[in-house]
């Protein structure tokens, strides 16, 4: 069959009708296009907005240092391993100078983490009372201190500030985000001795009766330790993330449980674990330092308003196992026998 040019012809009100179409396809996309522009300068100028409340510096976001603008996770743990020594030096300066016999040390932590003790006739180790008191205060670190925001010097203030700032965050995190550093921004920086007095007798009341009888907060007491803390806590809770505000997210410190499992996503051994290396399951021994995780919200759900909290580990907790902390007793037993 011959190609006839007649099949290419359109009338031209066919041709108008296309080309009218065309514009209108046209405008509609540079309408949207100009819409896009228009959000995307908004969201820079509402970015620009949080910035000033929070008081940072939005040329200085991308510098991440302790005690500056903003925080990442790297800083963080370093800034995690120097009150992990700090908790390690106070514990075994303690057990170098006890003030009262171990004993005595090792019922009133057993009393403070677990509600009671079983009587022992011997001496107990002293590896083991010093893990112990690393235990002690890193859960008095994680709920008091980290997990609790510490804004003023009471501590009904305190955890009423932490519940308004959940329900913020439930609802709006970038709100709570800017509140929160608000909020931090005229926050006392160092805790009274009123303050610290009461933390002890709310966690460790046992401990502070054996290691302060005349009720002074002492550096025995954990006084540094806990005042050291609380400047972990501020440089989380008042620091600018490391996205530059495009996340909203806070943290929160988690303590595993004496003689709980073992899960590798969340804690950290110190020590070899002979027990699992043997495909055997072995149990918590003593936290030495808490885990860390960063708190943050998903996108809204289908179909509801809210949307899903994620947590994600920064810093897993530091822990030695049973198996490892009887271990490294009964090798340090056999070298005084």
């Amino acid at each position: 069959m011959a190609y006839s040019p007649q099949n290419d012809v359109v009338s031209g009100e066919e041709y108008r009708y296309a080309l009218t179409n065309f514009r209108i396809a046209h405008e509609k996309v540079e309408q949207q296009r100009q819409q896009l522009e228009e959000q995307e300068r908004q969201v820079a100028l509402l970015r620009e907005r949080i910035g000033l409340l929070e008081g940072g510096d939005l040329s200085q976001r991308n510098h991440s240092k302790q005690g500056g603008s903003s925080v990442d996770d790297f800083s963080i743990k370093n800034a995690a391993s120097k009150l992990e020594r700090l908790i390690n030096r106070w514990a075994a300066d303690i057990i170098r100078t006890p003030p009262v016999p171990l004993k005595e040390i090792y019922y009133a932590l057993l009393i403070d983490l677990v509600g009671g003790y079983e009587p022992i006739a011997v001496e107990p180790h002293p590896m083991q009372v010093q893990n112990l008191l690393r235990h002690a205060m890193s859960e008095t670190i994680s709920e008091a201190v980290v997990n609790c925001l510490m804004v003023t010097n009471s501590s009904e203030a305190n955890i009423q500030l932490t519940r308004i700032h959940e329900q913020i965050f439930a609802r709006d995190p970038t709100v709570a985000c800017v509140w929160r550093r608000q909020t931090f921004s005229a926050a006392v920086e160092t805790c009274s001795p009123e303050m610290l007095e009461n933390i002890l007798m709310e966690h460790l009341p046992s401990l502070k009766k054996v290691m302060s009888p005349t009720g002074a907060i002492t550096p025995a007491a954990g006084s540094q330790v806990l005042e050291s803390a609380n400047d972990f806590s501020r440089m989380l809770h008042s620091s600018n993330t490391s996205s530059g505000g495009t996340v909203d997210a806070f943290y929160r410190a988690f303590v595993p449980e004496l003689g709980s499992t073992l899960y590798p996503r969340q804690i950290e051994l110190v020590k070899r674990c002979l027990l699992s290396e043997q495909g055997d399951m072995d149990r918590v021994g003593a936290t030495i330092f808490p885990g860390l995780v960063k708190v943050t919200r998903g996108p809204p759900t289908f179909g509801n308003q809210g949307s899903e909290r994620i947590q994600t580990v920064v810093r897993r907790a530091q822990v030695i196992c049973e198996c490892a902390l009887a271990s490294a007793s009964a090798a340090s037993n056999g070298l005084h026998t």
